[in-house]
Order: C-alpha cells, then structure tokens, then sequence
C-alpha cells in the first residue's frame, strides 16, 4: 500500500534519505487536507477480517473484549483484548452482524496474534472463527464529503438519521454486496467498505468515476499516520503494546467494567482504577519548531532527564 500518491505529472519517486522533509511532504500534506476539508479514498485492504459465527460467539467475543461487543446487531464497537495483567493485547473493532455472526477487525500487524487468541477462546465454545482476510478489500472513503460521495454510488439511504454513527449494513454498489460501517480512524465523517475480492476493481472504478464531481482525492498510509495522530487516535504496534495498560493508554471509555460476566483483565483494571492517580501516561507531545522530524522511537527530555 503506498505511503502517497504523486500527482499527474510526477513520478512516484522515493528520493534521498533524510533527517529533513522530503520532496514529497508537500503531497503528503495535500492527502492530509483533502480528508479533513473535502473527501479521500484509501486502500485498506492489508487489514486483517475475521468471521467469528456460532451460538457462543457474542459470549466469547465479549469475554475477550473490554467493551460491550454483544448488543443490538448492525452495530460496530472499538474494543482492546486484555490479558490477565490488564495489558493490551490486541486494539479493533468488533461488528455484530446478527446474533450468530461477527465481523472482527484488527491492524496487519497484529493479524496472526489477534487471530490466535480469537481462534483459542473459540475452543470449548460453539463458536468459529474464520480469517477472510484476502477475501475481502477494504476501501475506506473519508472526509466531510465522504456521504455526498457515498450517496452517489448507492440507493441506500446513507443520511444521518437512517445510518447513524457506528451503523453496519450490507449496501449496493453498482453489481456488487458492500459491507459499509460508517465509522472512522480520521476523526472525520467516513465509511469503511468491505468488498468481495472479486468485486473490488469494480467498486473502486464506480468510486473513482463518482468521485471525479466531488473532488476524490486517493490517500496513503502517510497521511492516515498524521490525521490518526491529529486525533490522538492509538495504533497499536507504534504508541501502544502488550507492556500498557489500557487506562495509561488512555483507552479507559472503551472499556464496561458493568457488563454481565466481565471480561479478561477485568480485575486487573479495577485494581489499577483503585490504586489511584496514573503515575504513567501516554501523551502527545508538540514540536513547536516545524523543522525537525520526528520519525520513531525519538528520546524525549525533561529538566535534562530522558522521560
């Protein structure tokens, strides 16, 4: 997947290394503005979809996660899996289908690791858990204009009142059966598409055609890195890992310490809550000269001292 897009006229080259902003920084930050003022496409199909179906799978999907993943269906919930420490092991996105059929969502990092400890939980349980991961595409379409777009291409009504936040539903897009939730890691109003492989090239070229009237603009995983980090969106691999706390991470309103039968870490969590204040938390920091880059893993100091 790439990291940005040329424009027309401009080879897509990677160019010198460097410590400053490469040639194509400013392309990257068109990306960026286009998804905040007007409406990208992005190719997210490297995401790791798995089917969990079966009588159990509400009850095991809800024991792994610390949200409520098991209320009404066609409805999607942003979860972390704990472990016992209360530690994060994997951070996605559960969608309740039907009452025997799920739609498990997580990074491609994290794709054989999630996919394990799903497949484990299923075990004892009447539950099954299937990795679809190259069956499906994923076409993220992002930005303020993302239902005008959208609105285009489908005859479902896509308005607010009838596909509010979090919705999940089966949509047409010219031949094809789309998966659309309307959810976002942009901070911005968005649809995630989960298309039949087969299919793919035919909905990304209605898009693109559609697209034309109302300024699509294709985006990279660069500027998905920068609009998540504008929000403080976490992406686990990066800023979070198995050696966080789900409440240092910041992430303690995606969990329901009140749901029926708790989860994994549950007692971790609540011992962590009584203890008190944080004594470590993630942040964001701000660089207020925009000359230097950060890249990864940089050394922050405070009065002197590495923090």
């Amino acid at each position: 997947n790439p990291g940005w897009y040329a424009p027309e006229g401009h080879e897509p080259d990677q160019g010198e290394e460097t410590w400053g902003r490469p040639h194509w920084f400013d392309w990257w930050a068109a990306e960026h503005h286009a998804a905040r003022n007007d409406v990208v496409l992005m190719d997210m199909s490297f995401m790791a979809k798995f089917l969990v179906q079966g009588r159990d799978a509400g009850r095991v999907l809800n024991h792994l996660s610390a949200n409520d993943v098991d209320q009404d269906a066609g409805r999607i919930t942003y979860t972390q899996w704990l472990n016992e420490r209360g530690t994060l092991e994997a951070d996605l996105t559960v969608t309740k289908l039907d009452d025997e059929l799920f739609w498990v969502v997580a990074s491609d990092t994290a794709h054989r690791h999630a996919f394990t400890r799903l497949a484990r939980a299923c075990e004892p349980a009447h539950a099954f858990a299937t990795d679809v991961t190259a069956a499906y595409a994923q076409i993220n379409i992002q930005g303020p204009r993302s239902r005008e777009l959208m609105q285009r291409v489908t005859t479902i009504d896509l308005s607010n009142a009838a596909f509010p936040f979090r919705t999940a539903r089966h949509i047409d897009i010219g031949l094809a059966r789309v998966l659309c939730v309307r959810i976002t890691y942009l901070g911005e109003l968005g649809y995630e598409l989960y298309v039949p492989a087969e299919q793919a090239i035919h909905v990304y070229e209605r898009l693109v055609r559609e697209g034309d009237a109302v300024g699509l603009v294709h985006a990279g995983l660069k500027a998905l890195a920068s609009l998540r980090m504008e929000k403080g969106y976490r992406d686990y691999g990066h800023d979070i890992d198995n050696t966080d706390s789900v409440l240092e991470a910041g992430l303690g309103f995606a969990v329901d310490l009140k749901k029926l039968n708790g989860f994994i870490g549950r007692d971790a969590v609540i011992a962590k809550k009584a203890a008190g204040p944080l004594t470590r938390r993630l942040v964001q920091v701000l660089v207020l000269d925009p000359e230097p880059m950060m890249f990864h893993a940089e050394i922050v100091h405070r009065n002197g001292k590495p923090v």
